[in-house]
C-alpha cells in the first residue's frame, strides 16, 4: 500500500485521516540570539502562516491592539509589539488573529488554559515560512512557534454502498427494532449467523466459524436499561455528518440560537450559522458531505452511534433512541472537506468548540502513525507521551482543555471523554494522540473476537470493539460483484446518499472497516452509559466513567491462539495474496471488548456515582435561563421559592423553570416537591470592561 508521510490510516482500505507532526520551540531569553532549536520544518507546513504563542507579559499589548477576535473580518495588521512588528514589516501583507475566537460564556476558562496567548500570524507566501519561524524564535516575547501543518487522509476510497436492490434483498428487521437492515449489523447483535446466502458461488463455509454468537458490543440487553438520552452530546471530529440523512436528522444536536448556514453569528460564540456544529475546514456553518473526495466517513461514524432506531428506516444504532424524544445527539465538527484537507488550526478549534458547546464525548477516528509501525511501509511518528506533548503542544493543550472543562459539575459527567482509533498499521502499539493515558484508544475486532488483520495493539491500546475485516471474510460476497467481497464482515452504517454505487442509485447506507469503525462503537457505548446515568440522576467524574468502562469488558484472550487466514486487498486484487496472522502476540494486548450491558450494570452500582443535585444558578441582569428539574432528580410536583425577589424571579412553564436576573446580587432559593433542596442564585452585571467583550 502506498503511504503518505506522517499519516495514519483511519479506516483500513477504505478511509484514513492523519495529522502531521508540528514542532514547537521553547521561549528564547533574549532577542537576536537563537539558544534553542527552532521549529522543525516539514513539507506539510503551510506557507505564509505560523501558530505563535506569545508571552503573558505582552498579552495586554495584543488586547489593546484589538487582536482578540478571530475570523476573516477580525484580524489586524499591527500587533502593537515593536519587536514583532519590526519582523513582520519585512514581509508583505501580514495580519494577525487569535487562534480561538472569544466566546463570552467560556472566555474565563479559556484564559486559564492560556488559549488567549495563541495567535495565527499570516504573511506573504513569497517569504519562506521557516525563515519567519526562525526570526520569531529569537524573540523573548514569544513562548512557542509552531507550523500550521496540513491534515491528511491516507486513502480517498469511499464506503462500499448498498444499492436499492441490495437494501431490498437484505431487509430483515430484528425482533428488537423494525429497522430493515438491523439483522445485518453483527457488530450490535451477533447471533452467530453464517450468511450462507451470501457465499460466492462455488465457495464453502469455513471450518472455523467467522461469526460467533455474542461477538458484538453487548447492546441488546443494554437497550432494556436505556436507549439514549438527548442531554448527551457526542462531537464527531471527522468529515462532515449528513445532517439531513433520513436516519440521522432527528439525532443532530441543535443550537437553537443559530440558523443553519447563516452568515451572522447570532449567539456570539465566534462561529456563524453553527446550528448542527461547524465546518472548520471551510469556515462555515454548512456541513458538507458531497464533494468529490468526501468518503462518507463522518456520516458512517455518526450512524454507528446515533442513527434513529425503530423508525422503519435503514439501520439501528447503539444510542440513537427509538422515539423522537430520546437518543443521544451528534454534533458535527468537520475538519475534512473534499480536497480541503484541513489543518491543525481547524482541529484544535473543533476540539475547543465541542467542549464549549456541550459535548461530553469527543469521537476521533484519526491520529498519527504509531511509533512502532513498520518503517518499510510507514513513516512512524511519536514513540512516547513526551514526544507527542513536545511536538504537538497546541493539540495537547486543546485535548487537555476538553477532558477537563467539558461536561459540568452539576450534570451527569464532570469533564470530557476523548475516544480515538488505535490505528491500522498492524503495529504493536497505538498511535497518538489516542495512546496518551488520559484518552480511550480502540483496537478493532472481527465478528469472531479475533483481531482485525490491520489493527494496532499493545501499549497505548485500552479497549477493543468491532471494526470489521474485509480481507478475512473473503468467502463471502453479495452475488453482485467482487468489489463487495467480504463486506458482510465489515460495519454497515449510514453514508451520505450522494455516495452511490456504479449504477448511480442513492440509498444512504454502506460498509466500511477500520479502527475508525471500532472507535464509534466505544463512543456509542459510553454515550449509552452516560444516558443511563442521566436517567438515574447519577453524577460521575469523567475518569471514573472510563475506569468503569475498562472493568466492564468481555475478555477475548481465549481466541488469541493459532492463526487466521486472510487475503490481503481481496476487494481489489481477488484471491492473490494469501496471508496468515499469528494471534498469540495479541494476547493481553487488546484491552478486552467493550460490553454495553456490563458497562450500564456497573455504572448503576458504581461506588464512584453520586446523586445529582439541583445546581446553583448564575445569571446576568435582564437575562433568563431555563432548567429542567427532572434532569436533576425526582422532584415530582414542585414549587420554587426565591428568598430575595428583588434579585431574581422564577417562573414555572410546564416541566421547566425559567430564572430571570433582576439586579446584581446573590440570594438563596428552595425547590420543594417529592424532595427538598436549597441552592443559590447569583446575578451579575454583564462584563463589558474586562478587555474581551
Amino acid at each position: 500500500m502506498n503511504t503518505i508521510k506522517n499519516t495514519i490510516i483511519a479506516a483500513a482500505m477504505v478511509f484514513g485521516a492523519g495529522l502531521v507532526s508540528c514542532v514547537e520551540s521553547n521561549q528564547v531569553p533574549a532577542p537576536g540570539k537563537l539558544e534553542v532549536e527552532q521549529p522543525q520544518y516539514t513539507p506539510d507546513a503551510l506557507e505564509g502562516e505560523l501558530l505563535v504563542k506569545f508571552s503573558p507579559a505582552v498579552a495586554s499589548v495584543l488586547e489593546q491592539a484589538g487582536v482578540t477576535k478571530s475570523g476573516e473580518k477580525a484580524p489586524l495588521t499591527r500587533s502593537g509589539i515593536l519587536s514583532i512588528d519590526e519582523i513582520l514589516d519585512l514581509v508583505d501583507g501580514y495580519w494577525i488573529e487569535r487562534v480561538f475566537p472569544v466566546d463570552p460564556r467560556t472566555e474565563d476558562q479559556a484564559r486559564k488554559a492560556g488559549f488567549d496567548l495563541w495567535y495565527v500570524v499570516r504573511f506573504s507566501k513569497d517569504i519562506p515560512v521557516q525563515e519567519v519561524a526562525e526570526r520569531f524564535s529569537r524573540l523573548g516575547e514569544v513562548n512557542s512557534v509552531q507550523f500550521n501543518c496540513q491534515l491528511h487522509r491516507a486513502d480517498y476510497r469511499k464506503a462500499v454502498p448498498l444499492t436499492k436492490a441490495m437494501v431490498n434483498a437484505l431487509a430483515k428487521p430484528t425482533t428488537t427494532f423494525n429497522d430493515p437492515l438491523s439483522s445485518r449489523q453483527w457488530d450490535l447483535v451477533n447471533e452467530g449467523c453464517q450468511f450462507e446466502e451470501e457465499l460466492i458461488p462455488g465457495q464453502k463455509l469455513p471450518e472455523q466459524p467467522k461469526f460467533v454468537k455474542g461477538a458484538d458490543v453487548g447492546v441488546k440487553e443494554a437497550w432494556k436499561l436505556s436507549k439514549g438520552h438527548p442531554s448527551i452530546i457526542v462531537a464527531v471530529v471527522d468529515e462532515g455528518v449528513d445532517v439531513f440523512h433520513e436516519d440521522l436528522k432527528t439525532s443532530m444536536w441543535v443550537n437553537e440560537d443559530e440558523t443553519y448556514g447563516d452568515v451572522y453569528d447570532n449567539d456570539g460564540n465566534g462561529y456563524a450559522g453553527d446550528r448542527h456544529g461547524y465546518n472548520f475546514a471551510d469556515q462555515t456553518g454548512v456541513i458538507s458531505t458531497g464533494k468529490v473526495l468526501d468518503s462518507g466517513h463522518g456520516t458512517h461514524v455518526a450512524g454507528v452511534i446515533a442513527a434513529k432506531n425503530n423508525n422503519g428506516k435503514g439501520i439501528s444504532s447503539i444510542a440513537g433512541g427509538d422515539t423522537e424524544d430520546n437518543g443521544v445527539k451528534i454534533m458535527s465538527c468537520q475538519i475534512f472537506s473534499g480536497d480541503r484537507l484541513g489543518t491543525v488550526l481547524d482541529e484544535v478549534r473543533a476540539i475547543k468548540y465541542a467542549a464549549d458547546n456541550g459535548a461530553v464525548i469527543l469521537q476521533c477516528s484519526w491520529g498519527y502513525v504509531a511509533g512502532t509501525a513498520n518503517g518499510f511501509d510507514w513513516q512512524p511518528q511519536f514513540r512516547n507521551d513526551e514526544e507527542w506533548k513536545k511536538y504537538s503542544p497546541l493539540e495537547f493543550q486543546a485535548l487537555d482543555y476538553f477532558i477537563h472543562t467539558a461536561g459540568s459539575p452539576d450534570g451527569v459527567v464532570d469533564g470530557g471523554i476523548a475516544v480515538f482509533a488505535a490505528g491500522n498499521e498492524s503495529a504493536p502499539s497505538a498511535g497518538y494522540p489516542g495512546a496518551y493515558p488520559k484518552f480511550v484508544s480502540v483496537a478493532s475486532t472481527a465478528a469472531d473476537f479475533t483481531p482485525s488483520v490491520f489493527t494496532n495493539y499493545g501499549p497505548g491500546t485500552t479497549i477493543s470493539a468491532p471494526g470489521g475485516d474485509f480481507d478475512y471474510y473473503y468467502e463471502y460476497g453479495d452475488g453482485v460483484d467482487r468489489y463487495n467481497t467480504g463486506a458482510v464482515g465489515a460495519i454497515l452504517s449510514t453514508i451520505p446518499a450522494i455516495i452511490t454505487g456504479e449504477n448511480g442509485e442513492m440509498t444512504g447506507y454502506g460498509y466500511m472497516e477500520g479502527t475508525s469503525m471500532a472507535c464509534p462503537h466505544v463512543s456509542g457505548v459510553i454515550a449509552l452509559g452516560l444516558s443511563y446515568a442521566a436517567e438515574q440522576h447519577k453524577h460521575f467524574k469523567a475518569q471514573d466513567v472510563i475506569n468503569v468502562l475498562y472493568r466492564s469488558v468481555t475478555p477475548i484472550d481465549e481466541v488469541m491462539k493459532g492463526k487466521k487466514t486472510y487475503y490481503k486487498y481481496v476487494a481489489d486484487l481477488g484471491f492473490v495474496h494469501k496471508k496468515q496472522l499469528e494471534l498469540t502476540p495479541f494476547k493481553g494486548q487488546m484491552g478486552g471488548q467493550v460490553n454495553a450491558f456490563k458497562f450500564l450494570q456497573n455504572l448503576a452500582g458504581a461506588e464512584e456515582a453520586v446523586d445529582m443535585v439541583f445546581p446553583n444558578v448564575l445569571l446576568e441582569v435582564g437575562k433568563s435561563q431555563a432548567f429542567y428539574p427532572s434532569y436533576y432528580g425526582d422532584f415530582g410536583n414542585f414549587q420554587v421559592t426565591v428568598e430575595n425577589a428583588e434579585i431574581a424571579k422564577v417562573e414555572v412553564k410546564g416541566d421547566q423553570l425559567i430564572f430571570t436576573g433582576l439586579r446584581s446580587g446573590q440570594t438563596k432559593a428552595v425547590i420543594k416537591g417529592a424532595k427538598e433542596q436549597s441552592f443559590v442564585i447569583t446575578v451579575r452585571d454583564q462584563n463589558v470592561d474586562n478587555g474581551w467583550m
